[in-house]
């Protein structure tokens, strides 16, 4: 089931935030009326700025949450800080806190408050699941609405909902309090994150260097600059270029939406949008195309006007713009020859190695050796799905095992360059000492089902589909919507009209570059 973004209902916050605050005795439980949006207490409630979204729980887990709070089952304690600002931070509770928020504002991800922070763009997806979400609790539970209709008019409402009205004022959650300065919450959030729900590796590099300008920069792509502003502190004019940029890096990766099982070409090149693999793969996208090393952390300086995630935002764009876009650069490399498999699956390691590939055919100058070779390159790759897979399971990660799979594509490139016929460059290539591990067996079509799953319903389209798919007229490519040109067969300089007799689509770099 698709999980809910409940990521606008409790702000984030500086831990380093300082006023003045009043001491006193902490509260040691939560009721109704402290959640509410114009309560003292809610009111001040912040996530740390480093938190993840708030995206884990599916419709099911919040309406299990709701029904079990008000049941009166045993809830689990929220854990809080209070800061030096009189801020009061989750540290542990953030899902169950922002779920009885969203009740009582009948905010999904699709409400008032999930508008203002998103400046009223939210994906279709994620107002699809939020009306999901609102179904399934009324029907199990009943809205905040009909609760306090039942204070009032209660036979309007059932008489469960009336019963539960009228414990709703008595139930409460129990609270504990982190003692000690800033460091010491944050060293608590992490521990407790970690023994809860383990958080995935890179981003929880990407987490503790929140201010670092790669993390910044891949932030602010993956909600197209929208939503949280990681970045506030700059000047205006560097948000406002973040911003932009994040929404043109965020396009090209990420338009058209996909959807599944695939009955399109027509899909974009970083796959599934506000995915779990998202952030680190926007993370990992923009350490690849500007040489950041794995060991960041240490050699990568805190960016604290945002020049330096300008810089790597600008990069980023040069090399999404060169992989698929309409720009005079682009090559148009096709989304299902480079990044799916050919049952439609996303492939992150074929995804970074396509970055580095393209990088370094840009830093070699051999784009036009790789658009010599472009058709036969393509049916090749398109062919080698398990080849693809056997140099990743041999290095067990998609970020360990991208740089080779980037000097295979190089390989084939060299080779069909030098004269090898298409048919042998799998052969040689394999005999080369860093590629003799892979062999030509490929188990991919044993099946033991007579149904067609989704992948088998997206392999046979894709199938069918790239049998009629349209060409670059130029190179012979493969061409994709987001890439198409059309060029002049005879030039304009040369005399040529701008009738449908001389006209031909091609890739923008075949027709601006490459042609000329």
């Amino acid at each position: 089931m698709a999980k809910v973004n409940l990521d606008a209902i409790i702000p984030r916050e500086d831990f380093e935030v300082e006023e003045n605050v009043i001491p006193g005795k902490k509260k040691e439980t939560l009721s109704i009326e402290d959640i509410k949006s114009d309560s003292f207490f809610f009111s001040n409630v912040r996530k740390p700025d480093f938190q993840r979204e708030t995206n884990e729980w599916d419709s099911k887990k919040i309406a299990d949450f709701m029904e079990s709070f008000l049941d009166g089952d045993l809830i689990p304690a929220i854990i809080l800080w209070r800061s030096t600002g009189g801020y009061l931070f989750v540290i542990d509770g953030s899902h169950r806190l922002s779920s009885l928020a969203a009740w009582i504002n009948d905010d999904y991800g699709d409400g008032f408050i999930s508008k203002q922070f998103y400046d009223g763009i939210i994906p279709d997806e994620q107002i699809e699941i939020a009306e999901e979400t609102r179904k399934i609790v009324r029907k199990r539970i009943g809205s905040y609405a009909d609760f306090k209709l039942a204070l009032t008019n209660p036979d309007k409402v059932s008489f469960e909902i009336q019963k539960k009205a009228k414990n709703l004022g008595a139930l409460a959650i129990q609270l504990q309090w982190v003692d000690g300065g800033a460091s010491k919450a944050e060293n608590s959030f992490f521990k407790i994150n970690q023994q809860a729900a383990p958080i995935d590796k890179t981003e929880l590099i990407l987490l503790e260097s929140r201010k670092k300008p790669n993390c910044i920069a891949a932030r602010a792509i993956i909600r197209s600059g929208k939503g949280h502003k990681y970045w506030s502190s700059f000047s205006k004019e560097n948000q406002t270029i973040i911003q932009e940029m994040a929404r043109e890096i965020n396009n090209v990766l990420f338009a058209p939406k996909l959807e599944t099982p695939i009955k399109t070409l027509d899909i974009p090149i970083g796959g599934k949008n506000y995915s779990a693999q998202t952030l680190p793969l926007i993370l990992e996208f923009i350490n690849i195309v500007n040489n950041i090393p794995v060991d960041f952390k240490e050699s990568l300086e805190d960016d604290l006007t945002g020049d330096s995630t300008v810089i790597i935002l600008k990069q980023a764009r040069k090399i999404a713009w060169r992989i698929n876009s309409n720009q005079p650069s682009s090559l148009g490399l096709h989304p299902v020859v480079y990044f799916y498999s050919q049952d439609g699956r996303y492939k992150v390691a074929s995804f970074y190695a396509t970055l580095a590939f393209i990088k370094e055919l840009g830093e070699k100058n051999k784009f036009k050796d790789f658009i010599k070779v472009r058709p036969p390159f393509e049916d090749i790759i398109l062919q080698t799905d398990h080849l693809v897979q056997q140099i990743s399971r041999k290095y067990r990660s998609a970020i360990a095992s991208y740089i080779y799979i980037k000097d295979f594509y190089l390989e084939i490139v060299d080779h069909l360059n030098n004269g090898t016929e298409q048919n042998n460059v799998l052969l040689e290539i394999m005999k080369l000492s860093k590629f003799n591990y892979l062999t030509s067996n490929n188990d991919q079509n044993d099946i033991s089902s007579n149904k067609f799953s989704s992948d088998r319903k997206s392999a046979i389209y894709i199938k069918e589909a790239l049998l009629n798919a349209p060409r670059c007229k130029i190179c012979g490519g493969y061409i994709h919507r987001n890439s198409i040109t059309i060029d002049h067969i005879d030039r304009k300089e040369d005399g040529g009209l701008g009738n449908i007799e001389n006209g031909q689509i091609s890739h923008p770099y075949c027709n601006t570059t490459f042609k000329n």
